[in-house]
């Protein structure tokens, strides 16, 4: 036995003993101490793994498999098998569990101000409020302490992320200029092709035996026979894979060739859209089955467009003796007198808009994708033109949105530069992030333990 891992065990003892979560095997049902009454009795919460210096518990796997379920149930996708959903949910948590310490590692805290502006947010981008997103979790089963508990993990993961990777990401001039020339067709070299990919892979452990390896080999050959037969290679992934990405379904993104390993390159290069590789790959790593989902090539012969929308919004603000109700109630009289012939939106917006375009009658002008905050930016873009929402609820208060006209423009040399800036960097970021995380995950000491937990 080495040293890191008695200081592990060690640490594990102490934080076990310190939670009231027994290491030793469990004493019988029927035990219990001198002198105390049979209804003292409960049971102690088991371990299913440890994670370094930290474990999960089989109550809290318990809790975000139930999460899960319920996600699952709203998205209306098919809900795995118990043990499916079991090993995949578990993989999340150890590696939010190592983020997490890492997080704290490098110091970061997120105060309680922050977890609240963030809840503020969410409940935004559905249109509630904050009561009204409380209450419809507390329906669906999900305890808001939980809830915030989570959405304070997901900050510090962010801030983690920004500090380890985005943060670190650099874009060069000759980067966007290449991008722009592919995007524009005018490079003398063709532009190169994208490809998606989706990977299972079916991973072996170090200094694996040869049944080890028989094993692995043999649930890669079934995942990719199942594949040519015409199975859903994302539910395939759910099922097989032991790849970080396989609660995505496999799904690798698009990515320049550059960035796929030789091992996929010289296979995929082959293939058409929408097939897998005839035969299992085998690397150090384990046994590899892919798919080609689509390729893509960037080129035109003009300059780079986005989406635009013309808007304008009558907006009212909570606080100051003015309700969540009686905005949101105001707004829709305002709407109800507009549909009704007996006034005019612009007209409404200079008496009772509180936003500095209220002069203008609301009027915010053409509106590019991501100049507006996420709850107005959805709502607005679900909307045809002459079309008046219901109240929005952002940030800021409620808005009552009317889209005048859509239209696709070409936006100036300096925009353009900085949306390819934006591309790159988050294709950087993504890929760079995946395999950090991959790193984290790899050298953390994970333990096992669900066969003991369930016994």
């Amino acid at each position: 036995m080495n040293d890191m891992f008695v200081k592990r065990a060690s640490l594990l003892a102490s934080l076990c003993l310190a939670a009231g979560v027994a290491v030793a095997q469990p004493a019988p049902v029927g035990a219990r101490a001198a002198g105390a009454p049979a209804s003292s009795v409960r049971p102690v919460d088991s371990i299913v793994a440890v994670v370094n210096d930290s474990v999960i518990t089989r109550k809290e796997l318990d809790t975000r498999i139930e999460e899960a379920k319920h996600q699952l149930t709203l998205a209306k996708r098919p809900i795995p098998d118990a043990d499916m959903l079991q090993r995949q949910v578990l993989e999340q948590m150890i590696v939010t569990q190592v983020q997490l310490q890492r997080a704290k590692e490098d110091g970061i805290v997120v105060k309680d101000a922050d977890v609240e502006q963030a809840l503020q947010r969410i409940a935004a981008d559905n249109r509630l409020s904050v009561d009204q997103y409380k209450a419809r979790l507390s329906q669906a089963g999900v305890p808001w302490d939980a809830f915030r508990k989570e959405v304070r993990e997901q900050i510090i993961m962010a801030r983690l992320r920004d500090r380890e990777v985005d943060s670190q990401i650099q874009v060069s001039d000759s980067e966007i200029n290449t991008f722009l020339a592919a995007q524009r067709g005018a490079s003398a070299t063709p532009s190169e092709p994208e490809y998606r990919l989706s990977e299972i892979i079916v991973k072996l452990p170090e200094g694996a035996t040869p049944d080890q390896v028989s094993a692995a080999q043999k649930k890669a050959t079934e995942a990719l026979d199942k594949a040519k037969a015409g199975g859903d290679f994302a539910a395939l992934a759910k099922e097989y894979s032991d790849a970080s990405d396989a609660a995505n379904g496999g799904d690798m993104g698009f990515r320049i060739p550059e960035r796929i390993p030789d091992l996929y390159l010289t296979q995929i290069q082959k293939l058409q859209p929408g097939t897998v590789v005839p035969q299992v790959l085998r690397s150090n790593n384990g046994f590899h089955v892919i798919k080609l989902v689509e390729t893509r090539k960037q080129g035109g012969e003009q300059g780079m467009t986005v989406p635009q929308i013309h808007a304008r919004h009558i907006l009212i603000r909570v606080g100051d003796g003015v309700s969540e109700a009686q905005a949101r109630q105001k707004l829709l009289d305002i709407k109800a007198q507009i549909e009704a012939g007996k006034g005019d939106f612009a007209d409404f917006a200079r008496q009772y808009s509180v936003d500095g375009s209220a002069s203008q009658g609301g009027d915010l002008g053409w509106i590019s994708p991501g100049e507006t905050v996420p709850a107005f930016e959805r709502a607005m873009s679900e909307l045809k033109d002459g079309q008046i929402s219901d109240p929005v609820r952002s940030e800021y208060g409620y808005h009552l949105i009317q889209v005048l006209g859509h239209r696709e423009s070409q936006v100036s040399g300096d925009q353009e530069r900085n949306l390819a800036m934006q591309e790159l960097r988050g294709r950087k970021a993504e890929q760079q992030y995946r395999d950090w995380l991959q790193q984290l995950r790899d050298s953390a000491y994970v333990d096992y333990r669900l066969n003991n937990a369930q016994q």
